[in-house]
């Protein structure tokens, strides 16, 4: 993909790609079960401090990092829990929870973090940096081709419940090519998709199942393609989950976002309280993109924000429009929302998006924006 500013608009040529992954692969295991102890410390109090990690292969979880909660949580518990609802209750793809081995290495935030960020003006969990996107080509206002291999991904989910997808298994990955011309999609270039499955399942009727009940049900009307449509490619796919492959929690930072698309500050989500500025401040850059593209200001919008560790406010703030602005970008962000300073400090992020509360394990799969049932999509930003 080329990319260029041409007579004030964002001008994207040629091919873009994104890729997602289901609920059940193995990064994606790691993730919801890091999510899910961060929401059973938060269900019973929300002042919880949580930065967990997890990593799986086979019958082999490990469970660490820090945690200081009133709460009284059973981190095993949710880890079966969470396999459990993936699809790994009954050991048929290969992971029986009877022979779960976890260890745990769980320990309390280090008090030298804690003086920094708890008090009356939440300071960042860490320093870094974050970004926030929006453009205009959906109507949830993210980049089409996440947005299409996210709801694949979804799409399979879907049909491996029912009684004909169940030859599906609960490890899957998409991957979706959109070609654009002068900033907008013109054709969907490529879809690629490849699903566990039962052995003994021949190849020609899995492709026509993918193909007819995944597949075509998710491609945008309007739009020509695809000219390639790859199901399995490689064959055969039984083995899969972590019995195949190893899973880490915050592996799939791109998968996460916008897909490319847009720039990342490299930190991870999951297993984190939203003191962690990763988390909450790019939830924070995400609502402030959405609403300047929401409310006309440009059709794309990137916002980048860097924190100190300790400090609430951010030590800067940026926008760029790509030329689609209708201000320059060093003048928008000071007319349209002159107050975004404030609104970017941690406790303002925090409190505005109600992020004490045990939302975090549904964002651990099919990505974090572009949903209609987190805060943080939500257009109506005011101080």
């Amino acid at each position: 993909m080329s990319a260029s500013v041409e007579h004030g608009r964002w001008a994207v040529d040629g091919l873009m790609t994104a890729e997602a992954v289901s609920d059940g692969h193995p990064d994606k295991i790691c993730d919801q079960i890091s999510d899910a102890i961060l929401d059973a410390c938060l269900a019973e109090d929300p002042q919880s401090r949580v930065a967990v990690e997890c990593a799986i292969k086979g019958s082999l979880l490990a469970i660490v990092g820090e945690i200081t909660t009133n709460a009284t949580i059973d981190p095993i518990a949710l880890a079966r829990e969470v396999l459990r609802d993936i699809g790994h209750g009954d050991g048929r793809w290969g992971l029986d929870l009877d022979g779960l081995q976890v260890l745990t290495a769980l320990t309390r935030q280090s008090p030298e973090i804690a003086q920094g960020v708890d008090g009356a003006d939440t300071g960042a969990g860490d320093q870094g940096l974050m970004y926030g996107f929006a453009c205009d080509e959906t109507p949830e206002l993210m980049p089409l081709p996440i947005s299409l291999a996210q709801a694949l991904m979804r799409r399979q989910r879907t049909v491996r419940l029912t009684e004909e997808g169940a030859v599906l298994g609960p490890d899957a990955k998409a991957q979706v090519t959109v070609r654009y011309e002068e900033g907008r999609p013109v054709a969907i270039d490529t879809v690629a998709l490849s699903t566990q499955h039962v052995a003994g399942l021949g190849l020609g009727r899995l492709r026509r199942l993918v193909e007819e009940r995944i597949i075509l049900p998710v491609l945008p009307e309007g739009l020509p393609g695809p000219m390639r449509l790859l199901i399995n490619p490689a064959g055969s796919f039984v083995l899969g989950g972590p019995v195949a492959d190893a899973g880490l929690t915050g592996r799939k930072i791109i998968v996460d976002t916008y897909g490319g698309y847009a720039r990342h500050g490299g930190g991870a989500f999951s297993g984190k309280d939203p003191t962690k500025v990763d988390r909450s401040a790019a939830y924070g850059a995400r609502q402030l993109a959405k609403h300047l593209v929401a409310a006309g200001w440009a059709r794309a919008c990137e916002v980048r924000v860097a924190y100190a560790i300790g400090r609430a406010e951010p030590v800067a703030i940026g926008v760029e429009t790509f030329g689609t602005g209708r201000l320059p970008d060093g003048e928008l962000l000071a007319e349209a929302v002159p107050n975004a300073p404030a609104l970017l400090r941690t406790a303002s992020i925090i409190q505005r998006l109600r992020l004490g509360r045990p939302i975090y394990r549904k964002t651990a799969t099919f990505g974090h924006f572009g949903r209609a049932d987190m805060p943080w999509e939500n257009e109506a930003l005011a101080g």
